[in-house]
């Protein structure tokens, strides 16, 4: 290959990386814990695994009714949660044009009273939303992320257009001593190479799932004259949608369509019901849940007529059509969703390896852009060092103060934990010197991650060791891995400091 064409993606690969590398460390780091949402929901709660109360269908048949007696215009559209993985309580969320309404029974009240909770206000929900957002408004941030997807693709095919060469040479080779550009240039192509596949999905299914909807516009105005979303009901809904008759019809009770879901569906693990048109002639319910196949995905729907429980629609994974099994395949590759325990302890290892690529990239550039002979370094080395250090680390003070704030306060207080630690380890980095605060920085990870296995004891009245006893392992693995990465961190600090008193004078991670 001609010297100008390597420089050509050596440019690309280095500016796409940097644009989106730090937006792709809170993404990886965040999407490493999402990996284990259900575990950690059930960690934040008084006790060790979830509880599903001994009547689920009849509480749940409880708050539906309730629900339309005290708002009848949910009727035209609303999704019952059922107890489970999710949570131990049902949920049923009520689609209005003012946006979507929460709702759960006041346990004080005797199952008779309804209460609104806010959506998605649980720590758990907030990291997950972190993920695909990196804190930014839902909308917005779930669009950039789809752009940033994109970059991360063009990072990734310019990136092995430069390593191919010396691919076999260097694959495995992780060079320590005083050199230590050449130390993190090894770590960081060795794990971009091996974890390439990982990389190509994530790049592939995260502008799918966040720009997808947008990339179908030009193919419905311009193709199918309008009709393309039409065409795709099913895909999205299960079912083609129909308007209600405005004639009344009682809807069979939730026990009734479950039965008759088990009838035709006997592998379908329903975990919700989305019902349109309750009470109407043309009232229906859709039936989410898993089918255990040897399929990647294990999503099913079954849709029933909610009068007389007539078969509409019954999609398994086996029967999707070639666009919904791709679709829900790529949701299956990106979340993981597949392979049980093991394939979610990989998730969250590669995913804590992703992080650590981005990381390592930006630290790449800044050495590469340093002056060797003299003391004085180029404001826009320090000003990257600065933002890199306060994003990444900033995002790691953040969540670990989240899992704090999940544990001790109120559910509304996670998000507002993460920001006050995020924006004060910003402001930190811009302010101190780099070494000084990457150092400060470290110290303040590991110590809010230390801080959690003591916080969840505080809330929940169980140990470490205690949750080991009892056989709660979700308390305790959340645990043990606090502790880990507390370890982790205090080791970083203490070796950053090293380098900055021992390392080359010239630099911006040097003490002076």
């Amino acid at each position: 290959m001609k010297a100008a064409t390597l420089r050509h993606f050596l440019w690309l690969h280095t500016w796409a990386g940097l644009i989106a590398g730090m937006a792709l460390f809170i993404a990886f780091y965040a999407g490493a814990i999402t990996v284990f949402a259900p575990e950690i929901r059930d960690w934040a709660r008084n006790g060790g695994e979830t509880v599903v109360p001994a009547e689920p269908v009849a509480r749940a048949q409880q708050l539906l009714d309730a629900l339309l007696r005290t708002h009848p215009q949910a009727a035209a559209s609303v999704y019952l949660e059922l107890p489970g993985e999710q949570g131990p309580q049902p949920v049923a969320e009520w689609f209005a044009a003012d946006g979507t309404h929460r709702f759960v029974l006041d346990a004080a009240a005797h199952a008779t009273h309804l209460q609104e909770t806010p959506a998605r206000t649980g720590f758990a929900d907030f990291i997950y939303d972190l993920h695909f957002t990196a804190g930014l408004p839902q909308t917005f941030g779930t669009y950039l992320f789809g752009v940033v997807c994109v970059l991360y693709g063009l990072a990734l095919v310019s990136g092995v257009v430069i390593y191919a060469p010396g691919f076999f040479k260097d694959l495995f080779a992780l060079r320590l001593g005083n050199n230590l550009k050449r130390m993190w240039r090894d770590a960081h192509n060795a794990i971009g190479i091996l974890s390439l596949p990982f990389h190509v999905v994530f790049a592939w299914s995260g502008a799918v799932l966040c720009i997808g909807l947008l990339l179908l516009l030009p193919f419905q105005y311009l193709v199918y004259d309008g009709k393309l979303f039409k065409l795709v009901e099913r895909d999205f809904y299960g079912a083609p949608q129909v308007a209600a008759a405005n004639v009344a019809k009682p809807s069979l009770p939730l026990r009734d369509l479950l039965q008759r879901a088990h009838e035709v569906a006997p592998d379908l693990q329903v975990d919700g019901v989305s019902y349109v048109n309750y009470g109407d002639a043309n009232a229906r319910a859709t039936l989410y849940g898993t089918q255990q196949q040897r399929r990647l995905n294990t999503l099913g729907a079954l849709t029933l007529d909610a009068g007389n429980g007539d078969v509409v629609a019954n999609i398994a994974p086996t029967s999707m059509t070639p666009g919904m099994a791709m679709l829900r395949g790529l949701q299956a590759l990106h979340f993981g969703n597949f392979g049980h325990v093991a394939v979610k302890w990989l998730y969250f290892a590669l995913g804590m390896a992703g992080a650590f690529l981005f990381y390592s990239g930006n630290l790449l550039w800044i050495e590469s852009r340093r002056k060797r002979r003299q003391l004085d370094q180029p404001r826009r080395t320090r000003f990257m060092a600065a933002l890199t250090l306060g994003v990444c680390l900033g995002c790691v003070a953040g969540v670990s103060a989240c899992f704090v704030a999940g544990a001790l306060l109120p559910e509304a207080w996670a998000s507002r934990a993460y920001y006050a630690v995020f924006f004060a380890c910003l402001a930190w980095a811009c302010l101190r010197q780099p070494a000084r605060a990457g150092h400060e920085l470290l110290w303040l990870c590991a110590l809010l991650c230390a801080v959690i296995p003591f916080a969840d004891g505080w809330h929940s009245g169980e140990h470490l060791f205690a949750a080991v006893w009892h056989g709660h392992w979700h308390r305790f693995f959340v645990d043990a891995i606090a502790l880990l990465l507390a370890i982790a961190y205090a080791r970083m600090a203490q070796a950053s400091m090293r380098r900055s008193r021992e390392g080359d004078p010239n630099s911006v991670w040097a003490l002076r």
